[in-house]
């Protein structure tokens, strides 16, 4: 999916003005009179652990394709996150997971000068999923690594670093507080 900036208005095709509304410049149909609204696009993915090892997909598309990443992307308008981390996670790598069954780990925000982008992370433990890893239409491979593995062979993407440092140092924490 491509999510561009247009110059005409979805609506009746005119070209957009500019206006300022709720303090700042939007984009405008004079024709239509309404604002065209520029708004994050919804993202989800899963992050599925097993022991110290985490499934990921490589890239086949970009961005970062050819890196590693957590199984993910665009939700469907009439999707939870939940739902459609769960699609996502088994188009990409053949693994099915209950919606129900994933634990939501972080929401970040990403802008880009093209995009912005809500992340919506979950994770979920192996055992709570069905199913062997098999690359989908978006990956050229799957499997279970450690996240040192993948950095070696290609590298992780800088989307999803930070992501499985926190889901690990978080899993570490947890661990440490029990003992």
């Amino acid at each position: 999916m491509i999510t561009v900036v247009g110059d005409y208005c979805p609506l009746c095709g005119k070209e957009l003005g500019r206006r300022t509304a709720e303090g700042r410049e939007r984009r405008y149909c004079p024709s239509c009179d309404r604002i065209v609204w520029r708004n994050s696009k919804p993202v989800a993915s899963v992050v599925v652990r097993d022991g110290d090892r985490v499934l990921l997909g490589r890239r086949a598309v970009d961005p970062h394709r050819g890196r590693w990443g957590t199984p993910g992307g665009n939700l469907e308008h009439d999707e939870s996150p939940a739902v459609g981390a769960a699609r996502e996670l088994c188009e990409e790598t053949g693994v099915r997971v209950a919606p129900a069954d994933l634990t939501l780990f972080s929401v970040d925000h990403t802008v880009k000068p093209d995009r912005s982008v809500v992340g919506i992370r979950f994770v979920v433990d192996r055992s709570s999923t069905a199913g062997d890893p098999a690359a989908g239409d978006e990956t050229s491979a799957v499997r279970f690594d450690t996240v040192a593995g993948f950095e070696a062979d290609g590298g992780v993407s800088p989307w999803d670093r930070d992501l499985l440092a926190a889901v690990f140092d978080r899993e570490a924490d947890a661990d440490g507080a029990g003992a």
